[in-house]
């Protein structure tokens, strides 16, 4: 089933459950979805492209959080971050530190990378393949740590 229509589906439960914070998150979802796939012009909207749609709206609500806690707008803040839970719940399982840096050893063995120099290649095979699995910035931190 493809994530529009488990989107869906989760719409009506909120909307069934009276959830407003859910629903407010997942039509935002739905609407980012939808928008993709006019830009697209009938083109199908692809497992990838869906996470990125997921990842970067994790993004955006962290980084709201983040601002509005550092203004003292809790009230806000709060807002962001149930948001930010309910989108997250259709991501892939996010892998742990331990589990990020075995994939990056791989990742720098199989490049043949071995100093700073090479980050730029690292950085390109991580993207690809831990897509939707760890945010760019982790990412970027454990590849910095591993060559430096």
């Amino acid at each position: 089933m493809s994530l529009e229509n488990i989107i869906s589906e989760a719409i009506k439960t909120a909307m069934r459950a009276k959830d407003k914070v859910a629903l407010d998150s997942l039509r935002a979802v739905k609407s980012q979805i939808l928008l993709l796939k006019t830009e697209a012009v009938g083109a199908e909207v692809s497992a990838e492209q869906e996470i990125a749609i997921l990842q970067r709206m994790v993004k955006q609500r962290k980084d709201s959080y983040d601002q509005f806690t550092a203004q003292g707008r809790n009230d806000l803040a709060e807002v962001e971050e149930a948001q930010m839970k309910i989108i997250e719940q259709f991501l892939p399982k996010q892998l742990s530190a331990e589990e990020l840096e075995a994939e990056m050893k791989n990742i720098i063995a199989e490049t043949g990378a071995e100093s700073m120099k090479d980050l730029g290649k690292v950085m390109g095979v991580a993207s690809k393949t831990l897509a939707g699995k760890s945010d760019g910035k982790s990412i970027s931190e454990m590849a910095k740590k591993l060559l430096s």
